[in-house]
C-alpha cells in the first residue's frame, strides 16, 4: 500500500469520526441551533490542537534528530503554566490580562517566543555539534524550575483563584477557549503558510547538522525559524485546551511506523491526521462511553507514558 493511499485512508477516517462526533444522537427534533455550533467549536478546537501538536513535534524531532523528544522537554508547557500562575498571583483572576482571553493568548505567545529566542541565541552563539544537547539539558532544568515556581505561587494564592489556575493545568475539550478559537485558527494557517518554504529543508536536516551544512543548507538560519514556529504551535495548542504531554510523542512515532518514509511532506500530513483521529475518537469515547468520568488527557498520558517507556526499552533509533 502506497503512502498516498494510507493518507487517504487516514483522511477518510478523520471525516468519519468527525461526522460521528457532530451528528451522533441527533434528530430533527433536537435543538440543532444550540447543539451544532457548540459541537462544531469543539471539533474545530480538537482539529487545530491535534494538528499543531503533531506538526510541532515532528519538526522538533527532526531538528534534534531524536524520536523520543518533544517540545515539552525544553519547558514550553511549564512556561505556559508559569505565565498563567504569575498573572493570577500578581494581578488577580479578575484582572484584564486574565479575563481578556485574546490579550492573554497573545501575551502568552509573545513570552514563549521571547523565551525561545533567548534559548536559540544561547544555542547558536556557540559552535559545534553538541549545541542541541546543551539546549535540551538547559531546557529540562528550566522546565523543572518553572514548574517549581508555579507550584510555589499556587500554594500562596487564594484557594478560589487556585481553582482558575488548576483549570488551566489540565487539558480539556469540554471547556474550549472559544474566544481565541478564531485567532488560533488564523495563526495556525499563517504559521503553516510560512513554514511551507522550509519544508524542503526538513528531509536534509534529518540527516544531521554536518550533512545539512555540506549540502548547502544555512543550518542556523533555518533551525532558528523552525524553532520559533514550534514555539508558536505549542502556545496555540496549550492556550486552546491546556497541556497534553505525550500526544505528540505518541502520534509522531505511530506515523513513523505507519508510513515508513523519510519524506516530511508525508510524515507531517500523516501525523496531523493520526492526531486528529486519536483526539476525535478519544473525545467521543469520553463523552459517549465513559460519560465524562475520565478526561481524555488522562487516557492519552497513560497510553503515551507506556509507549514512551517502550521506546526507551527498545532503544532510540536515529534517523
Amino acid at each position: 500500500m502506497s503512502n498516498k493511499t494510507k493518507l487517504i485512508i487516514l483522511f477518510l477516517l478523520s471525516l468519519v469520526f468527525t461526522a460521528l462526533f457532530i451528528f451522533y444522537n441527533l434528530s430533527f427534533n433536537s435543538n440543532l441551533e444550540y447543539i451544532l455550533p457548540r459541537r462544531g467549536a469543539k471539533i474545530l478546537a480538537i482539529i487545530v490542537t491535534g494538528a499543531a501538536i503533531a506538526f510541532s513535534t515532528v519538526v522538533f524531532q527532526t531538528i534534534t534528530n531524536n524520536r523520543i523528544l518533544t517540545p515539552s522537554i525544553i519547558g514550553f508547557d511549564s512556561l505556559y503554566l508559569l505565565i498563567q500562575t504569575f498573572l493570577i498571583f500578581v494581578f488577580g483572576s479578575a484582572s484584564f490580562l486574565v479575563m481578556n482571553k485574546q490579550v492573554n493568548f497573545f501575551l502568552s505567545v509573545l513570552i514563549m517566543m521571547a523565551f525561545a529566542g533567548v534559548f536559540y541565541y544561547i544555542l547558536f552563539k556557540r559552535e559545534g555539534g553538541r549545541n542541541i544537547y546543551f539546549l535540551l539539558l538547559v531546557g529540562i532544568v528550566l522546565g523543572t524550575l518553572f514548574s517549581s515556581i508555579s507550584t510555589f505561587m499556587q500554594v500562596l494564592i487564594d484557594p478560589n483563584e487556585f481553582l482558575i489556575v488548576q483549570d488551566r493545568m489540565f487539558a480539556s475539550f469540554n471547556n474550549v477557549n472559544t474566544n481565541i478559537l478564531g485567532v488560533a485558527i488564523v495563526l495556525f494557517i499563517l504559521v503553516t503558510l510560512y513554514f511551507w518554504r522550509y519544508l524542503k529543508y526538513l528531509d536534509v536536516l534529518s540527516l544531521g547538522r554536518d550533512t545539512a551544512v555540506n549540502l548547502g543548507v544555512d543550518y542556523d538560519h533555518v533551525v532558528k525559524r523552525l524553532l520559533i514556529l514550534v514555539a508558536i504551535l505549542v502556545s496555540i495548542s496549550t492556550a486552546l485546551v491546556g497541556p497534553i504531554l505525550f500526544l505528540g510523542l505518541l502520534v509522531a512515532n505511530v506515523t513513523y511506523e505507519f508510513l515508513k518514509t523519510h519524506k516530511h511532506s508525508y510524515i507531517i500530513t500523516g501525523a496531523m491526521l493520526i492526531s486528529i483521529v486519536a483526539l476525535v475518537s478519544g473525545q467521543f469515547l469520553v463523552e459517549r462511553v465513559f460519560a465524562f468520568s475520565v478526561p481524555i488527557s488522562v487516557i492519552i498520558n497513560f497510553i503515551g507514558g507506556v509507549y514512551f517507556i517502550y521506546l526507551l526499552l527498545r532503544g532510540n533509533k536515529s534517523w
